[in-house]
């Protein structure tokens, strides 16, 4: 069995430090800018270099990068069905709800104190909790504040388009150079039924007409940035009866409009948020429906599946959230940036990536190489460095993986409640875990008790820790070898 990484979430303690120091002195690559391995055939060496560490445009990369949101955006001029936005919130996690909101003072002050804490961060975004460029002059007066004291860091915004025509030669003077739309609908028909009403040219809009004016606006907005060479990623919520069928559309022309990424993610409807789909009984798809959609829109625009559906004021790996460490009153009064942390840790990621890559390589060409017409999901528990490092009562998700013919490929992620609690696990709470993994082949985690074991085997659910700190496809491709009769690839360490 192979050796864990040294654990993403412990890189700040001194011990760890000092380890991280060593392995940098020992011969690592000097910075992640030396050039990876890990670059896709399809992508060129110009946007590689933009996104080869933005846990959101590279797959590759969420493995070893964070994010961080601030919020100091929020007004906002549509509204939406799916959407209520909350603040003073810490117990959501979905778009639109944070803990507290803040200056563009303020905020410059949180990034240079997640920045010196959290050596993964790479990306700071604004998402709202309105919109970016409506709320314009806060979030121009935040990118240029945290640009001079942290220059490498990059710049990112989400916006619903109807004002981003408006900025778009601001972004490009800024060097912000990746942005997201949410974009829902072609169809203004469609849009009708999404968005109660807009506010564009000093005025309210509602129905046919307001959707109409949103449609053009956000193509216009696509079509203006694809043209200064900003990548954009463009996401799409599903909603099920009301667009499903019609993001194979969105996805035409979104691509059509140089779109680098589409992200389609599931409507979140719980009654408990407040929205007017939740209170109203609209319901979400299931994981299976979101995974069958996103098959269809194969061959289509880029497909992004590792989205997380993160919160406005979001910190850390996708998938976590240090948010709450964070806070203003947990933050000295004067901070200094102190980039010692992040160069260190990308010295040493450089090269656990170009390890990674090799036993992916090694990994997707076995079972390519296999013939078989196979098809095996897989279940992961991880927090991070591609590998099965989390213990199963301590998951709050679990990576899906496929393997098949065309290699092994993420293909989505299934949220659920943490099983082990103060050294306890709740039965409900495993009838919720196994109705998550619906579909699903295998699970694999670092390490899982007897009793859940047991019972996830009862129900149905394959489940094993013996590829406990491997890589990712190493274990999915032992597995597939095994599932399906063919010689199996050794573990990499």
């Amino acid at each position: 069995m192979s050796s864990p990484m040294i654990s993403l979430k412990s890189l700040t303690s001194t011990t760890t430090m000092n380890q991280l120091l060593a392995t940098a002195k020992s011969g690592a690559c000097a910075s992640s800018s030396c050039g990876s391995p890990a670059k896709p055939e399809d992508v060129d060496s110009a946007t590689w270099e933009k996104i080869k560490d933005h846990p959101c445009y590279s797959e590759e990369a969420h493995h070893y990068f964070a994010r961080m949101h601030v919020a100091v955006a929020p007004a906002c001029n549509i509204q939406c069905n799916y959407c209520n936005r909350k603040y003073d919130c810490a117990n959501e996690s979905r778009p639109g709800v944070v803990s507290e909101r803040l200056t563009p003072d303020q905020a410059l002050r949180k990034v240079i104190a997640v920045a010196n804490e959290v050596p993964q961060l790479s990306v700071l975004g604004i998402a709202g909790p309105g919109d970016g460029c409506y709320d314009w002059k806060k979030t121009k007066a935040t990118f240029e504040r945290v640009a001079s004291e942290i220059p490498d860091i990059k710049l990112c915004l989400s916006t619903n388009g109807l004002a981003l025509p408006d900025h778009v030669d601001e972004l490009a003077d800024m060097n912000v150079d990746h942005v997201t739309i949410t974009i829902n609908m072609v169809d203004p028909e469609i849009g009708a039924k999404i968005y109660p009403w807009i506010f564009h040219d000093h005025r309210r809009f509602t129905g046919l007409e307001a959707a109409k004016i949103l449609h053009e606006r956000q193509m216009l907005g696509l079509e203006m940035l694809t043209a200064r060479g900003i990548l954009t990623k463009i996401n799409s919520v599903m909603i099920p009866g009301v667009n499903d069928e019609h993001l194979v559309e969105v996805n035409k022309w979104v691509k059509e409009r140089g779109a680098f990424l589409h992200n389609v993610m599931p409507l979140i409807s719980d009654p408990v948020h407040g929205t007017y789909y939740g209170l109203t009984g609209q319901r979400g798809p299931r994981a299976v429906e979101l995974k069958t959609l996103q098959d269809r829109l194969d061959g289509g625009a880029r497909l992004m599946r590792h989205c997380r559906q993160c919160r406005a004021d979001a910190v850390g790996l996708l998938g976590e959230d240090r948010g709450q460490e964070f806070t203003l009153d947990r933050i000295p009064g004067e901070v200094r940036y102190d980039a010692s942390k992040r160069e260190t840790y990308r010295e040493v990621v450089a090269r656990e990536r170009g390890d990674h890559v090799t036993a992916k390589s090694e990994a997707i060409g076995m079972v390519k190489a296999a013939g078989s017409s196979g098809l095996l999901l897989v279940a992961v528990a991880t927090k991070g460095g591609g590998r099965i490092n989390e213990h199963f009562g301590h998951a709050k998700e679990f990576q899906v993986y496929e393997a098949s013919a065309i290699g092994i490929n993420l293909v989505g992620h299934r949220k659920v409640e943490q099983y082990c609690r103060g050294g306890w696990g709740e039965e409900s709470t495993l009838d919720d875990v196994i109705a998550a993994l619906e579909g699903i082949d295998i699970l694999l985690c670092a390490k899982i008790g007897d009793c859940p074991k047991d019972q996830l085997t009862e129900a149905g659910v394959r489940v094993t820790d013996d590829y406990g700190y491997d890589y990712i496809e190493t274990a999915v491709s032992a597995l597939y070898a095994a599932e399906f009769g063919l010689e199996p690839l050794a573990a990499t360490a």
